[in-house]
């Protein structure tokens, strides 16, 4: 029969059972009990030795065995702990105090298993897919308290980015980093060819249609003004009925032209439009005399003074608005972040194929930065070790383990009374 430890530090201490107080009580009641085993051996041993050298029963040389091995087991394996440690009883002898001695080359022996058989890739990938991470991020995420919680720490985030960006800072990028890209390269070209594609895709009809409306409910709402506009360029020797005639014809028809530009997306100014646009494109990519004059424009309004003063005030107006949509939390972007962020969720949690790939992903890239750092991240066991003093690694790893450890000297007592018993038995037996 042996003993076994059952590891950490005692249970029924409560708290925190890596604490460094609980770990040196649990060590300090351990080596307690080891220590009187040992004691209690030798007691028995030396009780049964002189009551077998006066002429006790023959049990009794049994008993004097049996304590006899226990008491040797248990300073063999008293030897062997504290070696590990310190000197035993201070003494120098050879290969003792073996922590303190070569604890860099233990630290760096740890370090190299450590990566090699905890920081390998196969390790990682085997690890990741046992946690589900698409599935456990889905599930916490697809609460809406969660997804507002992560919606209002990355807003804080970029707020404070946001905050912490200095004007001057801007405004020496725009004028060395960004001015300069723009003069050293001609915008015709790219103009031209942004033109076609809005063209092409027909992005400028929802500008036509903004324009149209309000011009159209503009003439809805002015009409006196329409009115008094076209009678006042009449002719001084008109007659008045007919200046107001002629007024109430115009509005009528400016009236019918802004409804007719507005319903008919065939409409004859809007295909006018359409091949303006066009042709003005392709003379922007071909025509090298309106290129220079848009090159000799461009470089007026770079050096315009005005030019700074505008980058300043479009930076001004921009994080004024991007502070805007992270502060409020009950604002339409934080608020849609937030759907957006809990649909995902919910689809990580119920669609097998995307949480598949999210979490191959994720695989992908921690075994990805795991191979590329795992030499440094596994070199921190070694440099802590190697900073620590040598009376202190002992006293740490003593703490931790040592506990455990003096169950091997419990074993030792235990099992080595248990062979002096049998060795006795076989001695009387066979001799």
């Amino acid at each position: 029969m042996t003993l076994t430890a059952t590891g950490g530090a005692p249970r029924d201490l409560g708290g925190d059972p890596f604490s460094e107080a609980r770990m040196r009580q649990g060590l300090r009641r351990m080596r307690t009990i080891a220590t009187g085993l040992l004691a209690f051996m030798v007691t028995v041993y030396v009780v049964a030795w002189r009551w077998d050298a006066s002429g006790a029963p023959g049990w009794v040389g049994y008993v004097a065995s049996a304590a006899e091995a226990g008491t040797v087991g248990a300073l063999a394996d008293w030897f062997a702990v504290t070696a590990l440690f310190r000197h035993p009883l201070g003494l120098p002898i050879p290969h003792t105090a073996i922590i303190p001695r070569r604890k860099d080359a233990l630290g760096r022996g740890l370090q190299n298993f450590v990566g090699t058989h905890f920081l390998a890739e196969e390790v990682i990938r085997e690890k990741l897919d046992q946690l589900g991470v698409a599935s456990r991020v889905g599930g916490w995420l697809r609460r809406r308290e969660n997804a507002e919680r992560v919606t209002s720490e990355i807003s804080a985030r970029v707020a404070s980015m946001i905050s912490g960006i200095s004007d001057d800072l801007v405004r020496e990028l725009v004028e060395k980093t960004v001015l300069p890209r723009l003069v050293e390269r001609r915008w015709a070209g790219a103009l031209g060819v942004a033109l076609d594609r809005v063209v092409a895709e027909g992005t400028h009809h929802h500008l036509v249609d903004l324009l149209v409306t309000e011009i159209e409910d503009w003439l809805k709402q002015n009409p006196d003004t329409v009115v008094r506009m076209v009678r006042e360029q009449a002719p001084a020797w008109s007659p008045r009925w007919l200046d107001e005639a002629v007024a109430a014809k115009a509005y009528a028809e400016a009236l019918r032209f802004a409804a007719d530009l507005r319903t008919d997306p065939d409409h004859r100014v809007r295909r006018a439009l359409d091949s303006f646009l066009t042709t003005f494109a392709e003379r922007l990519r071909t025509d090298d005399e309106l290129g220079d004059r848009v090159e000799a424009l461009k470089r007026r309004i770079i050096a315009h003074p005005e030019t700074d003063r505008a980058v300043s005030a479009i930076w001004a107006t921009a994080r004024g608005v991007l502070l805007d949509l992270t502060t409020d939390p009950d604002g339409t972007a934080r608020t849609r972040a937030t759907e957006e962020l809990a649909a995902f969720g919910n689809r990580l949690a119920t669609e097998p194929a995307l949480a598949s790939t999210v979490n191959r992903a994720a695989a992908d890239i921690a075994a990805r930065t795991v191979g590329r750092y795992r030499e440094d991240i596994a070199a921190v066991i070694g440099d802590t070790v190697a900073r620590w003093e040598p009376a202190d690694t002992s006293r740490r790893i003593e703490l931790h383990v040592g506990r455990d450890l003096q169950f091997i000297r419990i074993n030792g007592t235990v099992v080595g009374a248990l062979a002096g018993l049998v060795i006795h038995l076989l001695t009387e037996l066979l001799l």
